[in-house]
């Protein structure tokens, strides 16, 4: 049984919407859509040919998306793709190796989460399969399935062109409390 999310406790000022409506409800970092099925998530999962990890998939079964604007938000499930798929640009540019970096990032460098992180210590060659999540700040949100906890957690990452590699996160758990904690003072 996978831990609880605390979805309903972020969002409280979201309205009840019905199973159908296209009517998004308001969060402080904009419109949260109706949950997504059951049905709709294992075909998802049996699209990708994995299981989704549980905050992720909590998530959906909460709102299926957040934002409204394309350049910022996280993706409906029928959106929800590998990166090499979706987005082959991004996945290349973000994969290939430099001559003056190694992907082989040690174990005591990459393991390495919240503000003691340096984020030029990712490992690109796992990029092409992450799984594509959403779009903000003109970066991307991914979900990498090499790396995963035994709750079935995956990392969670968030790449831009402005960051000198990837900001990552034990979870999407993680990765969506740190944007909303950054996003409430942006709306401030």
């Amino acid at each position: 049984m996978s831990a609880q999310y605390a979805w309903p406790e972020l969002f409280p000022a979201r309205h009840p919407v019905t199973e159908g409506s296209d009517h998004p409800a308001v969060s402080p970092l904009g419109d949260l859509y109706p949950p997504a099925t059951e049905a709709e998530i294992r075909e998802l999962e049996e699209r990708l040919g994995v299981e989704l990890p549980p905050s992720y998939r909590q998530f959906l079964l909460f709102a299926n998306g957040w934002g409204s604007d394309d350049d910022c938000c996280l993706l409906r499930v029928e959106e929800v793709g590998w990166l090499r798929d979706v987005d082959p640009s991004i996945a290349g540019s973000w994969s290939a190796p430099k001559p003056e970096n190694s992907w082989s990032v040690p174990d005591e460098l990459y393991f390495v989460y919240g503000p003691e992180q340096d984020s030029i210590h990712y490992r690109g060659e796992y990029v092409p399969d992450a799984l594509l999540i959403g779009y903000w700040d003109d970066g991307v949100a991914l979900l990498n399935p090499h790396v995963s906890t035994a709750e079935g957690e995956w990392e969670a990452w968030y790449l831009a062109p402005w960051l000198p590699g990837a900001r990552r996160y034990r979870s999407f758990w993680d990765l969506a409390m740190d944007e909303l904690r950054i996003g409430v003072y942006r709306v401030r």
